[in-house]
């Protein structure tokens, strides 16, 4: 095993209901903009990667608001203003931890494996949920792959393909953390493992294609030994 790699939103942290959701609407409302993202209609945006993708698909199913005929510039400005509000949100400490993430870090850290985060998210909201919620100690070591850093998003490999290439590893012997069906399809056509840990709204995809599939990582006792495991029976299937 040469690397540990995760998702951010879902996986380090619960962020999408009570993160990136009420990052958006606070935007919205700051904005004078006439929208406002329930639980259940931000699960179903969520099948759409990344934030600037999603409030598009928004505004074409609804109506984009009036008075902003520079749709491009609207959605930058929304997606601006809304980071500044997430981030803040993490510096306050609101977001903990997923249970087992703080632990499995520190046994890769202390075995010398490379950790990595892979994310559609914004670059600096998933660096600050690195620096905030690992800390410095633990961020140091960790190499951050997130937003417009490739031109396709999950469920397409191209940002597992780059920290790959980048870092020098071997898909094979990559474990990836993921709790979606588009970060687990990623991470599949990346020819990396990877095991689901299930977030608030991603319970009735289909994780068919993972490795294994668990409550989240104490739930499911997942550690590098287990992580090991998974690799090396892949290997020798």
């Amino acid at each position: 095993m040469q690397a540990l790699i995760f998702d951010c939103d879902g996986v380090l942290v619960d962020t999408e209901r009570d993160g990136h959701r009420v990052a958006f609407n606070r935007a919205f409302a700051e904005l004078g903009i006439d929208c406002e993202w329930s639980v259940e209609r931000y699960g179903e945006l969520l099948l759409t990667a990344g934030g600037k993708e999603r409030m598009v698909r928004h505004f074409n199913e609804t109506g984009w608001p009036a008075g902003h005929p520079d749709h491009d510039a609207l959605i930058a400005s929304i997606h601006k203003l809304k980071t500044g509000i997430f981030m803040r949100l993490i510096g306050e400490g609101s977001l903990p931890l997923r249970p087992g993430i703080a632990r499995i870090v520190e046994e890769a850290i202390a075995e010398g494996i490379v950790l990595a985060v892979c994310s559609t998210s914004n670059e600096k909201a998933v660096q600050a949920v690195v620096d905030g919620m690992l800390g410095p100690q633990r961020s140091k070591k960790i190499t951050v792959f997130a937003g417009d850093i490739v031109a396709k998003k999950k469920p397409a490999p191209d940002i597992y393909t780059l920290a790959a290439t980048q870092l020098r590893l071997a898909p094979a012997q990559c474990m990836v953390i993921e709790d979606s069906n588009n970060g687990l399809r990623a991470a599949k056509a990346a020819g990396m493992r990877c095991i689901v840990t299930i977030s608030s709204y991603t319970g009735e995809e289909d994780f068919s294609l993972a490795d294994r599939v668990v409550p989240d990582l104490d739930g499911g006792n997942v550690d590098i030994p287990a992580c090991r495991v998974v690799i090396e029976g892949s290997a020798a299937a």
